[in-house]
């Protein structure tokens, strides 16, 4: 396991667990943890053997989002490279869970919907609250958000402030899985085992297109997925998949 202050990182086979540990703020984000998140995030794009990032937090909450006394002094927490919380404009190329015990609320939420899949304890609760302070979600929750649950719902959540149990996002599309209190990373986890069952470049290039899809026409799909696939399409992964199909065997993935 390596260890920073407020990040800490541990591998599980091809599974990189993110962990938030700052309990005394109930792991709400300052800059530094900002700046570690995104040292987190270049560590599983840069390394080959890691296929999915699960990211979860310590001491049974998920993130009460920025920390208002360092942004009281006047400290943002966001990274030029990958913006707020150190991804929130530019998560992992690779497959992201959240895995959410507790509270995951303003940019607690945000983070949630920076990943790609949602495990969340049935006790859980989320929200976006910002509105109730004076201000407002810019990490990409009013228009992340409206795009993985009914727009007037959305825009109840956004307008009230209110702060929902996770039940309420599942049944909704927003949340995948629900788990029992004190389950949701051990869950998340077996979700990550399921993925890394599959080629990681082809994971990474299905994240892409899906990501696409939500900002682009159907025109510009039709000509840009090309791109988006090709390090796929070329890798001797693909053809290890079609020789292990052939033979009846597992593939053995390289990444390359």
């Amino acid at each position: 396991m390596s260890e920073t202050q407020n990040i800490k990182t541990q591998r599980a086979g091809g599974i990189l667990i993110i962990t938030i540990d700052r309990p005394e703020a109930r792991n709400a984000f300052d800059l530094a943890t900002a700046q570690q998140m995104q040292v987190a995030m270049d560590m599983l794009d840069a390394d080959d053997s890691l296929f999915v990032g699960v990211i979860t937090g310590a001491s049974d909450t998920f993130c009460a989002g920025a920390d208002l006394k360092a942004l009281a002094r006047g400290e943002r927490p966001a990274t030029l490279e990958r913006g707020g919380f150190g991804m929130f404009r530019k998560p992992s190329i690779k497959p992201l869970i959240a895995a959410v015990e507790g509270y995951a609320v303003g940019g607690g939420l945000e983070l949630c919907l920076s990943c790609d899949l949602i495990v969340a304890a049935s006790s859980a609760k989320l929200g976006l609250p910002e509105v109730r302070n004076g201000s407002v979600a810019i990490g990409g929750g009013l228009f992340r958000l409206p795009r993985r649950m009914p727009h007037h719902l959305a825009m109840e959540l956004a307008l009230t402030g209110d702060i929902r149990e996770a039940a309420y996002f599942h049944q909704h599309g927003v949340v995948n899985q629900l788990s029992f209190p004190g389950h949701a990373l051990q869950d998340a986890v077996a979700l990550g085992q399921r993925l890394v069952q599959n080629s990681p470049l082809a994971l990474a290039a299905s994240k892409a297109v899906v990501q696409a899809a939500n900002e682009q026409t159907e025109a510009a799909l039709w000509e840009g997925q090309r791109a988006l696939v090709a390090k796929a399409f070329q890798s001797e992964d693909r053809q290890e998949g079609l020789r292990a199909f052939a033979e009846k065997r597992k593939p053995i993935w390289r990444g390359r």
